[in-house]
Parts: structure tokens; sequence; C-alpha cells
């Protein structure tokens, strides 16, 4: 049966195309020169460029080094205008907070006590140390340092005096 589909396909004439354009075959000019049966006498290595290469690979070398230490400086500038930017917003919302030590803990400021609270003089010193005393409220705190100002005035604090007569 294989046979048979190769003499069929013998038998089926070939239509050429009108598009289809064989190429004339190249003729080779008479003057050619052959290759020579060994072709290591032409590699040689040209030793007169060799400076020239090197010089030039030194210098894109340095260039290059120049360019990456530019440009982590750049970076690194970069970072650190961030980081004080960060740092700067943080301190606007909250004076003296430094992101580096941690959370911002309130510190209670002493206030200098004017006067000392009336303990009476009818119980034994023992028992005077022994009683805790109630914890100082803001309202006591202003009330002492008013009592501060008016003993340093000498007089007491008035009212201002109306101008509208």
């Amino acid at each position: 049966m294989a046979e048979q589909r190769t003499i069929h396909n013998i038998n089926v004439p070939l239509i050429k195309s009108p598009s289809l354009r064989v190429p004339r075959p190249v003729e080779l000019p008479p003057d050619i020169h052959p290759l020579p049966e060994d072709v290591t006498a032409y590699f040689v290595y040209p030793f007169t460029i060799e400076p020239h290469i090197l010089t030039l690979e030194s210098s894109r070398q340095t260039t290059l080094a120049a360019h990456a230490t530019r440009r982590e400086a750049y970076l690194r500038a970069r970072e650190e205008e961030k980081v004080r930017r960060k740092k700067e917003a943080l301190r606007r919302v909250a004076p003296g907070f430094d992101p580096d030590m941690g959370t911002l803990l309130p510190t209670k400021l002493s206030t200098p006590v004017a006067h000392s609270p009336v303990v009476p003089a009818t119980r034994p010193a023992t028992q005077r140390e022994s009683i805790p005393l109630p914890p100082r409220s803001a309202m006591d705190d202003l009330v002492d340092q008013l009592a501060a100002m008016e003993s340093r005035s000498g007089q007491p604090l008035s009212p201002r005096p109306n101008n509208i007569s």
C-alpha cells in the first residue's frame, strides 16, 4: 500500500507559482584566495591594543565606583531626611517625643507647697506620721498657689476696678 502512494505522488505534476523566482547561482571570482589548511597563523593577538583597553577598563571601574558611592550617599541622605521629617511631625504633635526612646511617659512636675496641711496637735507625733494624707487634687494645688501669691504681695487679691463710669 505504501508503494501505491509513492507511485501516485510521482505522477502528480508540480505547478510553479508565478511569484516564485529562483535566484541565479553565485559565481565566485577567479582571483579569490583559498584558505590554508592551518588557520592558526591568522590568530595573532594585537598587543598594541592592550594598554588602551586596560586604561579604559580602569577608568570605567573608577567611574562606576564613584557613581555607586554617590548613589549610596543619596539614598542614605534620603532615608535620613524621611526619618527627620517623621520625627519633626511627631514632635509637633508631642513636643519632646523621641521615637528612639520608646513610649513617651508623662512626668509630674513637683510644685512647691506654700503651707503644710494643719494636723491637730492633740494627737501624739507617732500617730500624725502614720496617718496617710488624702491625695492632692489640681484644685488644692491652685488654692495653694493663689495663697502663696497673696502672701507675697501683702494684700489680698481684689478684682480690677471697673473703668466704666
